[in-house]
């Protein structure tokens, strides 16, 4: 932290960084009166995929600058790519109101696809992302036509019964979930508990806040402890600092208490029909194995790859690009067809 915090004060430049980020296509769209950020590549291509990109929590719309234009512009199977920035994050308004939870956030994710044109799409997410896409492939399967995720939702819990007891694999996973958490989950306890109160604190102080995400940064990516290995300090500090200069560090973690009180709990008979690919990289954890996924999940793709961590996109652009479009590429046509028959 001595050495991110001198680098901070006297090397980082921010005004460089504004300039780059200006860059991209940035957009606000107002859907059911709430102001969401987002930006979108649109393909030359005009029958490309659309897909939504949805971050998580330590992260925001940057750690997917790397994968957007590598998908937009690619020359075979390209996607329009449409990032958003949930609801308290960035440049999104903040939820001043209890219910603004993923599933709310779906339904705006939706109604955002459609009012860009696109009524058929591939959901696609990591950390909070994903619960926000399976909540979208879920309650609205006629606008979802792939599913793919980097991470399977803390929240996540399918139907269990007498009739498909827990296998070998699902205990296993069980206890080293909870030990996961005993250990690590800290940060999720007061995030989802008392978000406001840790909010003060974090905006109170830069090197906190620094603090507070780069160790998150550290702890899930690939880079055996030294954060620097994985990423750059403007990396990190752009990070950081869009935290810092939006003021939305107790907003960002007010998600986690609205998915503690509506979480993704499958009764007797749900199930997520629409296809899901997962890519694990090694370093996610805790990861689940197949098994327990495909109790409520479609699951036609699992890819296992031996780096990598939590910030797919971020840390393996290459990676987690051709992993979606390989994943996709079956249901490009399908959904061509789907639409032009609507």
């Amino acid at each position: 932290m001595e050495s991110i915090a001198d680098y901070w004060l006297n090397h980082y430049d921010w005004s460089a960084q504004q300039r780059a980020l200006n860059e991209y296509p940035h957009y606000l769209a107002v859907i059911d009166g709430f102001r969401i950020h987002y930006l979108h590549f649109r393909s030359k291509d005009p029958n490309a995929a659309p897909v939504v990109l949805t971050h998580g929590w330590p992260g925001s719309f940057l750690e997917l600058l790397k994968v957007a234009p590598m998908l937009a512009h690619s020359t075979s199977d390209p996607f329009h790519v449409v990032v958003p920035s949930l609801p308290g994050y960035a440049f999104s308004e903040r939820p001043f109101s209890p219910g603004m939870n993923t599933f709310r956030t779906a339904d705006l994710w939706v109604k955002l696809m459609r009012q860009l044109g696109y009524d058929r799409f591939v959901a696609q997410g990591g950390d909070i992302g994903a619960n926000v896409s399976s909540v979208m492939a879920w309650k609205q399967p006629e606008s979802v036509f792939a599913l793919h995720l980097n991470y399977i939702p803390g929240s996540y819990r399918p139907w269990v019964d007498e009739a498909t007891p827990l296998r070998p694999e699902e205990i296993a996973f069980k206890h080293e979930a909870q030990n996961w958490y005993d250990e690590k989950g800290g940060y999720w306890h007061v995030q989802a508990t008392q978000p406001q109160t840790l909010g003060f604190a974090l905006n109170d102080s830069p090197v906190g806040l620094a603090a507070w995400l780069i160790d998150k940064y550290r702890d899930w990516a690939d880079c055996d402890g030294v954060v620097e290995r994985r990423f750059t300090h403007d990396e990190l500090l752009t990070h950081v600092s869009l935290y810092w200069f939006t003021g939305t560090i107790a907003s960002s973690c007010r998600m986690y208490l609205e998915s503690r009180k509506a979480p993704l709990v499958f009764r007797r008979g749900e199930r997520i029909e629409v296809p899901c690919g997962v890519l694990h990289l090694a370093k996610e954890e805790p990861m689940p194995p197949r098994a327990w996924v495909e109790r409520a999940y479609n699951v036609i793709r699992w890819t296992q790859k031996p780096m990598g961590g939590h910030f797919a996109a971020w840390e393996e652009p290459d990676v987690f690009a051709t992993d979606l479009r390989e994943f996709v590429a079956p249901f490009r046509n399908q959904a061509r067809r789907e639409t032009a028959a609507v």
